[in-house]
């Protein structure tokens, strides 16, 4: 596998695991802290996003304690179907996103409500539209892996 970044990159994914600061340059603040430009950070972080180093780079919300739902879904869906199902999906507002898998249930997607009862009206009206079982895998226990990167 090829190394999309070099020690920079991984001193400054590195840092931004450890938090985002909530300031007026958040970009500057980093820059600053790990003796850059403003412009080097977001190049930097433009560039790592654009080569798949990382694939998202935004904030990360505990919709529980914000008195929302959300749960982890799959589906067993036909290979000849697999479009036609991510469509209707995908159209759900509440679904945060949704990915192919190699398994048995090859459908697999994130739904994110206000409440519970949202949370199972959703799940029962996907089902609904597609004609299929729904899989509800709610979190029991969360779990932080760090992942820190050879600088």
């Amino acid at each position: 596998m090829t190394k999309n970044y070099d020690h920079i990159d991984a001193r400054l994914i590195n840092h931004l695991q450890d938090g985002f600061p909530i300031c007026d340059a958040p970009y500057l603040h980093v820059a600053n802290e790990l003796d850059l430009t403003e412009a080097d950070v977001l190049a930097r972080l433009k560039k790592l996003l654009e080569n798949g180093t990382l694939t998202r780079f935004g904030a990360l919300y505990h919709a529980e304690k914000m008195g929302g739902a959300l749960t982890l879904a799959a589906m067993k869906v036909p290979d000849t179907d697999f479009e036609y199902v991510t469509e209707i999906v995908n159209a759900f507002p509440e679904v945060a996103h949704n990915y192919a898998r190699n398994h048995e249930l090859n459908m697999w997607f994130v739904v994110a409500t206000e409440t519970a009862e949202q949370l199972a009206a959703t799940l029962v009206a996907i089902g609904l539209q597609t004609g299929l079982t729904v899989y509800n895998m709610p979190k029991i226990n969360e779990y932080f892996v760090g992942l820190k990167l050879e600088a």
